[in-house]
């Protein structure tokens, strides 16, 4: 049975952003995920993880100004000294404060006026740097390919885009954040890529949600009842992170729409 981290970003959002935790706790979620935390307190965040038994599996890097459009810093030419402070002044210290093992560095957009060669380059010398930091202090670092129809011009969107810059950096704690629902969009053949990348360990989350409309996972083209068979037959450990737009929009929307995981619960028999 895989576990299931409920991303707050994304779920819950009837509820004011510090009471996501208490929700998610109360329909069964062990752990959490959210994207960008810095605009909350540290210390309320840390208490809402305790108070509620809940792990934080993951959150974002700061993407930079994301009022202006920006979506990562980490391959963008001029900005590197940005993108140091980003790692150094907040991403690990918020992961020190929540005790969380991995960080989402986001690539950025591609830059006018440079080739893509020129962006990877400095998006490689980036990631090298930032591995070797998060390292002091035991975290890993994620990489994530994203479609470019929800996010026109992002850099990285192919999963062998990204285990290939993971074997260039060659750093054992940065990993691919594998997410279903950009993987189906970008390429399709998810249950063959799944095969392909988990037994490398060098995927370090997955997440989900349902493909077009980025619902619930029980809506839409794939059939995840047999990619969760598939996942924990090749012996998937880490957790899923549910990163969808609850469809209801109604006060219970986010635990209403939670009939696929009650339902597979049931059927493994889990908690």
């Amino acid at each position: 049975m895989p576990r299931f981290a409920a991303n707050l970003s994304m779920l819950y959002a009837e509820h004011a952003f510090l009471d996501r935790f208490e929700a998610a706790a109360a329909d069964g979620f062990g752990a959490v995920e959210f994207m960008f935390p810095y605009e909350h307190p540290r210390d309320a965040i840390a208490q809402r993880l305790a108070a509620h038994g809940l792990q934080q599996v993951l959150f974002n890097a700061p993407p930079g100004n994301a009022a202006s459009g920006e979506r990562g810093l980490a391959c963008l030419p001029g900005r590197q000294d940005d993108f140091r402070r980003s790692i150094t002044d907040h991403a690990l210290p918020w992961a020190l404060a929540l005790k969380c093992p991995r960080i989402h560095v986001m690539a950025g957009l591609m830059a006018p006026g440079f080739e893509r060669s020129e962006l990877r380059a400095v998006y490689v010398e980036n990631l090298a740097w930032a591995a070797r930091e998060a390292a002091s202090i035991g975290v890993d670092l994620l990489i994530e390919p994203i479609n470019r129809r929800d996010v026109p011009g992002y850099l990285l969107n192919r999963q062998d885009d990204a285990h290939e810059i993971v074997v260039e950096v060659g750093s054992a704690n940065l990993k691919v954040q594998m997410d279903l629902y950009h993987c189906q969009i970008v390429e399709g053949d998810v249950a063959t890529k799944l095969r392909q990348h988990l037994p490398t360990g060098r995927v370090g989350h997955l997440q989900i949600a349902g493909v077009p409309d980025r619902h619930e996972p029980d809506l839409g083209e794939l059939h995840y009842p047999y990619l969760f068979d598939l996942i924990d037959a090749l012996g998937w450990d880490g957790h899923i992170g549910c990163e969808y737009r609850p469809r209801a929009t109604t006060s219970a929307g986010t635990s209403a729409g939670l009939r696929w995981l009650r339902d597979l619960r049931q059927l493994k028999g889990a908690t």
